[in-house]
């Protein structure tokens, strides 16, 4: 029989390489003590036997060890990759694990065909509390829970049944969970805090999501006491560090469109021009950004009649001439903290929860409070 018409494995390649099986399997693994030319002898022969490595499910077989880490996006994929905050928190993500060698599966954080219309809809609706069936049954070694996890959180309920370990970003205390998150309630009353110093009162507040019955309106007492996510949680309680704001506005989802929504609800509803809201604090730059859309459609000048002010600390040039003020948050070194966390985990260690700093940046969208006395506006 001619050699193309056998199959490669490790054995006709170690044969080959005058190497021993096992140390051809050290060649492909990357793991364990061979040396560079030993390495390149049994490459070479896998070249010429046309064999491009062991069986990965083999392997996955012998080690206990999937080699894949799932990362929960916790929300639609779809609208996920609309969020630049969430590409550049997977792309540290990635890149920490990457280099360990670990594959990434991207799993919904809500069923599919769950949707922000579907989802608690109707007031007093039965919430779906299943979970994507990759959750429940795909192979992974930990998961990345990474906007966090609610309270009865069904995903992490999910995975803690079957033994995965889990890291959460930006989520609740979870005992022996590590969390990743920034410093959200200084941000927030960082940005307000620079809004009072330029004279402002008068300070609108639009929302992230409160939790799974995601929603746009009105936020009132109890809607504010009802808030589940830890960002919005925080974000809310930054703002109240500095001042009550006058309204408050809560968002489905952190994008430009929810933003300008909001946005042109809160500026269009007063008259007088005088009792309207003189700036507008967004948990999210998306969400600015759409605010300031807003002020522009409805005749306003930013920041001459209102000032907006956001938090994520993204380039938006399709904004120009505007920059917005904004929180700047470490992104990138975020993913890569909840990375180097699921690195330790498989090492065996028990990470400790860690919390980045964020930094205020002035930007051109906020400035003085305006004249109110001004008999024109």
């Amino acid at each position: 029989m001619s050699r193309q018409n056998v199959r490669p494995t490790l054995a006709r390649v170690a044969e080959l390489a005058g190497v021993s099986v096992s140390t051809a399997s050290l060649a492909f693994s990357g793991a364990g003590p061979i040396t560079p030319e030993t390495r390149e002898k049994v490459l070479a022969a896998a070249r010429e036997l046309d064999y491009s490595g062991p069986n990965p499910l083999g392997r996955q077989l012998r080690s206990g060890r999937s080699g894949i880490v799932g990362v929960v996006i916790g929300d639609q994929l779809g609208r996920s990759f609309r969020d630049p905050v969430s590409t550049q928190v997977l792309h540290g993500l990635v890149s920490a694990i990457g280099e360990q060698g670990l594959g990434v599966l991207l799993i919904p954080g809500m069923p599919q065909g769950a949707t922000a219309q579907s989802v608690g809809a109707a007031a007093g609706a039965a919430l779906p509390t299943a979970v994507d069936p990759l959750v429940e049954a795909a192979a992974m070694d930990v998961a990345v829970l990474v906007w966090g996890t609610l309270p009865d959180d069904p995903n992490l309920a999910a995975l803690q049944r079957r033994g995965v370990p889990v890291v959460i970003g930006e989520g609740q205390d979870v005992p022996g969970v590590p969390v990743v998150g920034v410093e959200d309630r200084h941000g927030a009353a960082e940005a307000v805090r620079h809004l009072v110093e330029l004279g402002h009162t008068r300070i609108a507040e639009i929302a992230l999501p409160f939790g799974r019955d995601e929603r746009s309106g009105l936020v009132d007492a109890d809607r504010l006491a009802a808030a589940e996510r830890t960002p919005t949680r925080n974000r809310l309680a930054g703002v109240r560090d500095v001042v009550e704001p006058v309204m408050s506005w809560e968002t489905p989802a952190s994008l430009v469109e929810h933003g300008r929504d909001a946005a042109t609800e809160i500026l269009s509803e007063w008259a007088p021009a005088r009792d309207r809201p003189t700036a507008i604090v967004a948990h999210s730059d998306l969400l600015a950004a759409g605010a300031v859309i807003a002020a522009r459609e409805l005749g306003l000048r930013v920041p001459e009649d209102v000032s907006v002010a956001g938090f994520d600390g993204l380039d938006l040039p399709w904004l120009s001439p505007d920059v917005l003020t904004s929180v700047h948050q470490p992104l990138v070194e975020k993913g890569r903290a909840l990375g180097n966390a699921v690195v330790a985990l498989l090492a065996g260690e028990e990470p400790e929860s860690v919390t980045l700093p964020v930094n205020l940046v002035e930007g051109t969208t906020t400035g003085p409070v305006p004249d109110l006395t001004d008999p024109t506006r």
